[in-house]
């Protein structure tokens, strides 16, 4: 780059798999991105569901690598919507499809000298992270620019656990709604 080239702009990378750790780490991207002048870029990694070399192996899977695309384009565009409204951030950038596992796909996205890559820190229990690999832990080891790690809304843990009593079909804790009640100053 010689001394008349202007620096590539800054950039604001967020990793986007339509979950609700990944809305709040994209709403939080946003924000990063407006405070540092910064284009916004969501990506969606995607793999074939039986993985890459399941496909390659399977001549009659690569018919299919189109409607994936489509899928993962219309699962972006949709987390677009829920945080923002629209497929419009309000900020400069691009969303970007990206086929390959998330977190190499978002550590070689994220490769410029003044990028920040934000991701959602997921769900934290054992059986989840012996189960899946963590994407967020891969892009803390390998990213070569700063990594900006979302840990997931209160009011995820929430509505897993209401999720979890209900698979259950335990009673609800009706704990919260007693609490409210007595904070609620009697009519006089």
């Amino acid at each position: 780059m010689s001394e008349y080239d202007p620096p590539p702009a800054a950039r604001v990378l967020v990793g986007v798999s339509g979950s609700l750790g990944s809305a709040t780490a994209l709403s939080r991207a946003a924000v990063e991105a407006r405070r540092r002048g910064a284009e916004l870029w969501p990506v969606l990694a995607w793999e074939p569901p039986e993985g890459d070399l399941s496909s390659r192996r399977f001549p009659a899977a690569t018919a299919m690598v189109p409607q994936w695309e489509r899928l993962a384009r219309e699962r972006l565009v949709e987390a677009l919507r829920e945080v923002f409204g629209g497929a419009d951030t309000g900020l400069p950038g691009q969303a970007l499809i990206v086929r390959g596992a998330p977190g190499p796909a978002l550590v070689q996205a994220a490769s410029r000298e003044n990028d920040v890559l934000v991701i959602g820190t997921g769900q934290r229990g054992r059986l989840h992270r012996a189960l899946w690999p963590s994407v967020s832990r891969y892009c803390l080891a390998h990213a070569t620019c700063p990594v900006l790690a979302v840990p997931p809304s209160p009011l995820q843990a929430e509505l897993t656990a209401v999720h979890r009593r209900n698979a259950w079909r335990l009673r609800l804790n009706s704990g919260h709604v007693e609490r409210e009640l007595h904070m609620v100053p009697p009519e006089a």
